[in-house]
């Protein structure tokens, strides 16, 4: 399937379930922590440089954004999770958002967890992973801010994402810079192979 990543708009905010589009076009859902690049992972994917918003301060994403890809897809925006700033009620609407969408089993394509690479993932990741693993849909964990490990690093580091996750041997790993564009192709390939169903 050709998909021309050029061709991306921005297409909604959804605040409510009833805002989340149902026109059976495959959806790739971006989740992960507030600080941990989602927006620069999604922007390295289209080769645009601000097009998902980059905040200057963490947490500024607080509705499901929906990104229209060729009018072939969608990229869907999970709002950041585990920032301290954000008071309880806001973050209780998240939740509640968050756990609407996943409410609806006919929505998700594919999941993308984002978490960095040069962490142990947090309790947050692993609900979080918890949560995809649950929809016995395919699933995808993206160790981002790859450049910013030595190269000795890398492989223990990606283990023990796997590890701490408590990831199934098929869902896959891959490294990730979203400031140098490793990782982008396979990622994408594992996007539209899923597209294709």
């Amino acid at each position: 399937m050709k998909v021309n990543l050029n061709q991306a708009e921005f297409v909604r905010s959804a605040a409510k379930p009833a805002d989340f589009p149902r026109d059976t076009l495959p959806q790739v859902v971006f989740a992960g922590r507030s600080n941990v690049g989602k927006s620069s992972v999604i922007n390295r994917l289209l080769n645009r440089k601000n097009f998902a918003r980059v905040g200057s301060a963490p947490g500024k994403t607080t509705h499901i954004n929906y990104f229209l890809i060729d009018k072939q897809l969608y990229l869907v925006d999970l709002p950041g999770y585990g920032y301290a700033k954000v008071s309880m009620a806001e973050r209780a609407r998240w939740a509640k958002l968050i756990e609407g969408w996943f409410a609806d089993t006919s929505l998700m394509t594919l999941g993308v967890l984002i978490v960095d690479a040069r962490h142990k993932p947090t309790a947050d990741d692993k609900v979080m992973s918890d949560f995809f693993l649950t929809t016995d849909k395919p699933y995808v964990v993206v160790a981002n801010k790859l450049d910013k490990l030595k190269k000795s690093e890398i492989v223990p580091n990606l283990q023990r994402v796997r590890d701490t996750l408590e990831l199934p041997d098929h869902v896959p790993v891959i490294p990730f810079s979203a400031e140098k564009g490793e990782g982008k192709q396979e990622l994408l390939e594992l996007i539209f192979n899923h597209m294709e169903g």
